[in-house]
C-alpha cells in the first residue's frame, strides 16, 4: 500500500487566493489565472506568510534550483506579469506589495 497524502495540505487559502500545489491551481475571486511555474513557485512563497516580505534572492532561491544563474531582476519581471494576470480579473488587484530596495510581500486582507 502507498503512503496517501493529505490533499488539504496542498491546497493554500489567503483571503480571495486560492493555490493548489498539487494541481498547480491558482484562482483569484474563484477565477482561475494561469500562472508559469516559476510565477506559481514565487507567488505560493509570498503567500505562505502574508505580511512578511521576501527578498529578490529569497524568491529567486524558492523559484530556481542552485545551478541556474538568474538575475534578480528576473523577480521583478515576474512580479509584473503576475499582476498583469490577475488584473484581468480584478482591476484592483493590490495584494503583491513592492517595498523599494527590500523585497516583495503578499498583503494581508484587511
Amino acid at each position: 500500500e502507498g503512503v496517501t497524502k493529505d490533499h488539504s495540505e496542498e491546497v493554500m487559502s489567503r483571503g480571495q487566493l486560492m493555490l493548489d500545489s498539487a494541481r498547480h491551481i491558482c484562482t483569484w475571486r474563484g477565477e482561475a489565472t494561469s500562472l508559469t511555474v516559476t510565477e506559481f513557485l514565487i507567488l505560493n512563497s509570498l503567500a505562505k506568510r502574508p505580511g512578511h516580505v521576501r527578498s529578490r534572492d529569497q524568491l529567486l532561491d524558492a523559484a530556481y534550483d542552485e545551478q541556474t544563474y538568474v538575475d534578480d531582476r528576473t523577480i521583478d519581471s515576474h512580479i509584473k506579469r503576475m499582476r498583469k494576470k490577475f488584473r484581468i480579473i480584478d482591476p484592483h488587484f493590490d495584494r503583491i506589495e513592492t517595498l523599494y530596495g527590500i523585497g516583495y510581500r503578499f498583503k494581508e486582507d484587511g
